[in-house]
């Protein structure tokens, strides 16, 4: 789990340039009456209306991912050049914008991540050799230009379009489970279970080894993050590992944890928001979530969309399961049981396996 950095209470500059940040973005109104550097009431309130806009967790505090994305909002479309460059690839709010603009004129996209990768180059120089501009790549004036003319007069792009051009669907039918692929992700994260001396760590560790061998049996390729009680990096180095290892799936396994005992239940995730969302990490989670219900007796949370860097950065079909609450006495005990462990791995390999499955129509 990521660590936090700023939480209500705190003051310093750190938490001046979050004030900051917001203010520029609207969610604060600029007035003189409060402490600029003190994290205040409506600071954490407007820090979670921002957190719930991004599809980030909303938990009012600012640890890495959220301090990552208030930097990428600094950016709108025209405040900087944009271009794919391997090793250094920019992240920000202007690149979602330039993909949504690009989709909506009907140029191929994955999905709007924010990320400009070699999908978004790819699209970038078809706009160039569309519109009659010099192929290079490169998102500058000349592009921007362009696009605003084109917006005026040309109107296209819907969800329905979007999620064909997301699917994964279509290829995958029928591909055979010895030719697959799946990054398998268990939390390192220490946390004990309510009333046992197991982790978080301990029992994400045993579902994912029963899981590999299950895969493994099946003849799929499963590779795990970390071996045994190693750390695993963090979200953007395991995302940066499935993308170079050319993995098909990703498999995350998490628990969670509440203020609230009351609190409990299992949940997938996948990336999704307002504009676009992993059509197949959707179906992957949708099946996951049914087949894990059914062979435990956990709460059903439900499938939900996040923008996580795991979830967002990944080329690839990407869920994370939350099995249970580490808070919660049920979940706990739940957790603590191997038969319900090994329930749970033999429900993400009958996901994948039905995923897999070719379909008729």
């Amino acid at each position: 789990m990521s660590a936090v950095i700023l939480r209500h209470g705190d003051s310093g500059p750190g938490v001046a340039e979050v004030r900051d940040r917001l203010i520029q973005l609207g969610l604060i109104a600029d007035h003189d009456n409060h402490t600029s550097d003190y994290f205040d009431d409506e600071l954490e309130s407007s820090l979670r209306e921002f957190q719930q806009s991004r599809g980030l967790t909303v938990d009012g505090t600012v640890g890495p991912q959220t301090l990552r994305r208030l930097e990428e909002s600094r950016w709108t479309l025209g405040d900087r050049v944009l271009s794919y460059t391997p090793g250094h690839v920019i992240h920000g709010e202007d690149v979602a914008q330039l993909q949504q603009r690009l989709l909506g004129l009907g140029f191929t996209l994955d999905r709007i991540d924010g990320v400009f990768g070699r999908i978004t180059d790819k699209a970038t120089r078809d706009f160039q050799l569309n519109v009659g501009l010099a192929v290079d790549g490169i998102a500058g004036p000349d592009v921007f230009r362009a696009l605003a003319r084109l917006s005026r007069t040309v109107a296209g792009g819907n969800q329905a379009h979007l999620r064909e051009l997301a699917s994964w669907d279509t290829a995958s039918r029928g591909m055979p489970i010895d030719k697959v692929a799946i990054l398998i992700d268990p939390s390192d994260d220490t946390r004990k279970l309510l009333h046992s001396d197991l982790t978080e760590a301990d029992v994400c560790w045993d579902i994912a080894n029963r899981l590999e061998g299950r895969l493994m049996a099946m003849g799929a390729l499963a590779v795990l993050t970390r071996s045994g009680r190693n750390h695993s990096g963090d979200e953007r180095a395991r995302a940066a590992l499935a993308n170079d290892q050319k993995i098909d799936f990703v498999i995350s396994l998490r628990c969670d944890s509440s203020t609230s005992v009351l609190a409990h239940g299992v949940s997938t995730y996948y990336f999704g928001h307002e504009f676009s969302h992993s059509a197949t990490g959707l179906r992957l989670a949708e099946i996951v979530q049914e087949e894990i219900c059914a062979h435990t007796d956990l709460l059903d949370c439900r499938t939900h969309a996040k923008t996580w860097d795991l979830l967002r950065m990944t080329r690839m079909p990407a869920v994370r399961i939350e099995l249970g609450y580490v808070t919660n006495p049920h979940d706990s005990e739940k957790l603590s049981d191997q038969d319900v462990r090994d329930h749970i791995a033999a429900a993400v390999s009958a996901a994948v396996n039905r995923i897999l499955a070719p379909r008729i129509g």
